[in-house]
């Protein structure tokens, strides 16, 4: 409950808007999907404490692809993007519906880039594993934004910008990734919570500059150390926060909440920006 309040004081002192607020979710395992946990019950407080969105657009980790597509369908399939996990987690279906109308919004939206609207990939569990647990009854339409992976921080983070728009028409803008990621120097000692004296660092940094609202250091996180270096060996979780922080207005104040280290080389820390 501390968190749940902790949503509501933030969103209350906020000054009354038109605009969606913007999320950024640190997913982790997919059994976050179907555990009934710390992370996945403040994924859920943060949808009680703000507006119900008219549609929410993620940009998922698991969504790499050369040039930019957006999910076009009507009904977005439910994506089992994953192995080794219990036939539980595969049964899962999401079944909320898609809104052709506003990815075809969206792409005209993004003059920076040519979007392919996509009718082929669906809901990946950097998505549904998050969404289903804010908004269950599945009645809420999302989509899905891929990343370009032969572009740098600094594209994605200005292309970003080109969807401000949308957080007007009321569309929940959710980023979802990992700032801390390097699974293969994951701690299984360490699984339910802990972390590497690198990750705590690193941790500490990033968080530090998001708080600043520092963002030209988060973009260029390959000069802020070794320790920024081990924490983002690859860079598909850690761009979705870009994604996020791009579209923070200038009096916009952020949130931390499930910031957590688990299994020594990951956090779970997640950002509301309102």
């Amino acid at each position: 409950m501390e968190t749940l309040n902790q949503f509501k004081n933030f969103t209350q002192n906020l000054a009354k808007t038109d605009t969606m607020p913007v999320l950024f979710m640190g997913h982790g395992s997919p059994m976050n999907g179907i555990e009934n946990n710390e992370f996945s019950a403040n994924w859920a407080n943060a949808a009680q404490g703000i507006e119900k969105p008219a549609a929410v657009l993620v940009i998922s980790a698991h969504w790499f692809t050369r040039g930019t597509k957006i999910t076009a369908m009507d009904f977005p399939s439910t994506i089992h993007d994953f192995g080794g996990f219990p036939q539980a987690l595969f049964d899962v279906q999401y079944p909320a519906p898609g809104n052709p109308i506003l990815a075809r919004e969206t792409a005209e939206l993004l003059t920076s880039a040519h979007v392919e609207l996509d009718h082929d990939w669906g809901l990946d569990h950097g998505a549904w594993t998050v969404v289903r647990h804010m908004y269950p009854e599945a009645n809420i339409p999302v989509l899905q934004l891929s990343i370009d992976f032969t572009q740098g921080p600094a594209y994605h983070y200005n292309l970003a910008k080109e969807l401000i728009a949308l957080r007007k028409k009321g569309v929940l803008i959710l980023g979802s990734g990992n700032i801390v990621h390097n699974l293969r120097m994951m701690s299984w000692e360490m699984i339910h919570g802990g972390g590497y004296d690198w990750a705590i660092e690193a941790s500490h940094r990033f968080k530090k500059a998001i708080i600043n609202r520092d963002h030209q250091t988060l973009i260029n996180y390959q000069n802020m150390g070794s320790e920024a270096r081990l924490a983002v060996p690859t860079p598909e979780h850690y761009l979705p926060l870009i994604y996020s922080l791009a579209l923070q207005g200038e009096k916009e104040n952020t949130l931390l909440f499930n910031d957590k280290e688990v299994g020594g080389s990951l956090t779970m820390t997640s950002v509301l920006i309102a």
